[in-house]
């Protein structure tokens, strides 16, 4: 994953029991997850289409610096889906907790709004390599052969 925002927690983003408000910390995650969508899309028209299930696992108080990480997940014709983590970071020792996770799922649109084919360049610069295109043919058939004999001889 890689940093892609850094934000402080102030007196205004507090709720009523002195911890971050959820709906800031939301905010937080969907603009940086925009942001780092159209880096990587080469656009900046990418609109949010879907939040999945984040649970708050550590609480934000005034003064923590809070750090977005976020990592490509996948790409699909229109849409990039994004995983988001948010860390609270100790200026003092340099560690890190996890305070949530969440997947955003962010929709590359034209001037209208309407979804639009992500570019073939960046499809494939996210594209997961398949594992029969990275086998060398002969070790493809010495495991086709292990998996044959395995059967043969009584496995599992």
């Amino acid at each position: 994953m890689q940093l892609i925002s850094t934000h402080i927690c102030k007196g205004q983003n507090i709720g009523v029991h002195g911890n971050l408000f959820g709906g800031v910390m939301l905010s937080w995650l969907d603009e940086s997850g925009g942001a780092f969508a159209g880096q990587c899309c080469d656009t900046p028209r990418m609109v949010t289409l879907k939040l999945s299930e984040v649970v708050f696992k550590k609480p934000v108080r005034p003064g923590h610096l809070i750090k977005i990480y976020g990592e490509v997940l996948s790409v699909g014709n229109t849409s990039i889906i994004i995983k988001l983590e948010a860390r609270r970071h100790s200026p003092y020792n340099g560690t890190q907790k996890t305070v949530c996770e969440t997947e955003i799922t962010y929709l590359r649109v034209d001037g209208d709004g309407e979804a639009i084919p992500i570019s073939g360049k960046v499809k494939q610069k996210y594209e997961e390599p398949k594992i029969l295109d990275t086998l060398d043919g002969d070790v493809l058939s010495d495991y086709e052969e292990t998996v044959d004999l395995y059967t043969t001889y009584g496995g599992d």
